[in-house]
């Protein structure tokens, strides 16, 4: 197999503007502060409701400024900030309300709850010209990034097939916000991959789903979930999702997998393995050659989702920022549509297949 070299980071700035985060919750510690560390984006102010986990945040990670409020936030901020909002999600479309007119700012996913929420979010982002775009940073992992780039050079030909397989024991008691949430596994966990899949396929025809609940987690809504995404008759899409296989590491599995005319990519998503301790990502490419038995390679990967993921939804913002005629993959106007088909599995599973008695009725 000859070599092959991929690129796994996307555009980033030549110039990163200054940082000021709204929120103090895990994922600011264990993945938006990391990245942008290892990036070298600067963090200059940080607000919370409570005071005392920012005020432990900013001592941690070198954070000169403090603020007891988004008010005072943004009174202080510099004109060329970037925001990045990470409150839950239903917090959102007024917690934007109070940003200046024209800023910039990277809200933490889903793009709301639901879909009316999405919807309300995307009025006050255009309303108040924000350029805004939505933290899913799957799509900006470094073995999906290798993977767009190996498939836009044609190295597996056309695509005829494309899955993703969640297997895993998640602890969902680390994010109590979620008790009792409806839908919690499809709004904030497999719209990852919905997200994911758009990004490289654009908008289904369709999607059926049936989503199932939990007896591992009790205050968990759902917890499995099936996905079929149309795309036409020449490529099979699915997602696979079950967080309660509480039965070792040994069949647990967390992958991408594309297929194509001239070959395939395998990719583990390791985060979700044992998490929040997680396993290495990896990534390998089989490309056919005439005569030749296929051969799958294992190439390198620098990073992971987490954090380094997070590096490049906030620096393919900044980059939009520097050259606005750049795209922003991971805009409010694209993702609104990630919510929307959501919004359709939801449905879909609300509704169910067609009965038995259906099917036998002539």
């Amino acid at each position: 197999m000859p070599t092959i070299q991929l690129h796994d980071q996307p555009p980033l700035p030549k110039r990163p503007r200054p940082i000021y985060i709204i929120g103090a919750g895990s994922i600011v510690k264990d993945a938006h502060l990391p990245a942008y560390q290892i990036a070298g984006f600067e963090v200059q102010g940080i607000t919370n409701r409570s005071r005392n986990k920012a005020e432990e945040l900013a001592e941690t990670f070198n954070i000169k400024s403090v603020f007891d409020s988004v008010e005072q936030m943004v009174e202080m901020a510099p004109s060329d900030a970037v925001y990045d909002l990470t409150l839950p999600a239903n917090y959102f479309a007024e917690t934007l309300r109070k940003l200046p007119d024209g800023a910039a700012v990277l809200i933490q996913k889903p793009m709301g709850e639901n879909r009316d929420e999405a919807e309300e979010i995307l009025r006050v982002c255009r309303e108040k010209n924000l350029t805004a775009a939505i933290n899913f940073q799957l799509r900006f992992a470094p073995v999906i990034s290798m993977a767009r780039d190996a498939i836009a050079q044609g190295l597996i030909g056309e695509l005829t097939d494309f899955e993703v397989r969640v297997n895993v024991d998640t602890p969902w008691h680390l994010w109590d916000f979620l008790d009792h949430a409806q839908f919690a596994e499809i709004y904030y966990h497999s719209i990852h991959y919905v997200d994911m899949i758009r990004s490289f396929l654009g908008n289904a025809q369709s999607v059926q789903c049936q989503s199932m609940g939990s007896h591992t987690a009790p205050n968990m809504d759902k917890t499995r979930s099936s996905y079929i995404l149309d795309y036409g008759p020449d490529i099979r899409v699915n997602i696979q999702t079950n967080h309660q296989h509480r039965f070792g590491k040994k069949h647990q599995e967390s992958y991408v997998k594309w297929e194509g005319t001239q070959g395939a990519i395998k990719a583990q998503l390791g985060v979700l393995m044992d998490y929040p301790k997680g396993e290495a990502d990896w990534f390998e490419i089989c490309v056919l050659e005439d005569g030749k038995d296929p051969e799958w390679q294992k190439l390198p990967v620098s990073g992971s989702w987490f954090p380094h993921a997070f590096i490049g939804a906030m620096g393919s913002l900044m980059h939009k920022l520097e050259n606005p005629s750049a795209e922003l993959p991971h805009s409010v106007e694209d993702v609104i549509h990630s919510m929307r088909t959501v919004d359709a599995a939801v449905r879909s599973s609300q509704a169910g297949g067609m009965t038995f008695k259906e099917l036998t009725t002539h």
